[in-house]
């Protein structure tokens, strides 16, 4: 039932070296998060599950992500605090999801966050939508076809001087000098910490597609405006 990308992607994740920047402490500093990359088959192809948080948050505003969010003590460590979380915010119903294996544990400084990449196949999908308004504006299947399509694909730059932790992140992890990854897809723009995920996870795959690399544009006034907040 999972396709054999997908147990490939988690055998080779788990060799994938974590870079500096993103390394946990060492005194084990930081609070355990969990994020759930969830794949699907839909009518254009292999998906992904992403959400847009909402505008009026304090932490990471408007901003495309992944479902997710800190282990609880009830949790059943990252892989139950990511599903629970991915239900709390889409009404996505777990009982139709497999998990398949976790990425190496990544520091997001800014927030104190040890976060722990889930992967997991769709293989009997629910609807979903927008479970907590308060916390999420939107919810989003996004085809990887439209993901990788070099017309989608840019690099990101913050104006001189502003750029955030999540800028920095994103740039190193995908070991870019200057900007980090981004895509447009279905009205989006994904940039920040989880579009260096989804970039070293396409290429992982094998579904990354050769894009203009020296396509750099500055983070939009209004993308910037929010993320300064908080």
């Amino acid at each position: 039932m999972v396709p054999g990308w997908l147990t490939d992607l988690a055998a080779e994740a788990v060799r994938n070296p974590v870079p500096e920047v993103l390394r946990p402490p060492g005194d084990g500093a930081g609070r355990p998060a969990a994020v759930l990359l969830l794949f699907g088959e839909g009518p254009s192809g292999p998906d992904i599950l992403l959400i847009q948080r909402s505008s009026n948050g304090r932490r990471h505003a408007g901003q495309p992500a992944f479902p997710g969010g800190g282990v609880d003590p009830g949790d059943d460590g990252p892989v139950g605090a990511a599903l629970r979380e991915a239900q709390e915010e889409t009404g996505l119903d777990p009982s139709g999801v497999k998990t398949i294996g976790t990425m190496p544990e990544l520091y997001v400084w800014r927030s104190h966050n040890r976060v722990t990449p889930v992967l997991a196949w769709w293989h009997t999908p629910s609807a979903v939508h927008a479970a907590s308004p308060d916390e999420v504006e939107s919810v989003e299947r996004i085809p990887i076809a439209e993901l990788v399509d070099p017309a989608n694909r840019l690099r990101l730059r913050y104006p001189r001087g502003r750029a955030t932790p999540e800028e920095e992140v994103s740039r190193r992890y995908a070991g870019e000098p200057e900007g980090a990854p981004a895509f447009r897809a279905r009205g989006l723009l994904v940039w920040g910490f989880t579009a260096g995920i989804l970039d070293q996870v396409l290429a992982m795959s094998g579904f990354e597609r050769p894009w203009d690399r020296s396509r750099v544009e500055d983070l939009p006034p209004d993308v910037l405006r929010l993320a300064s907040r908080g």
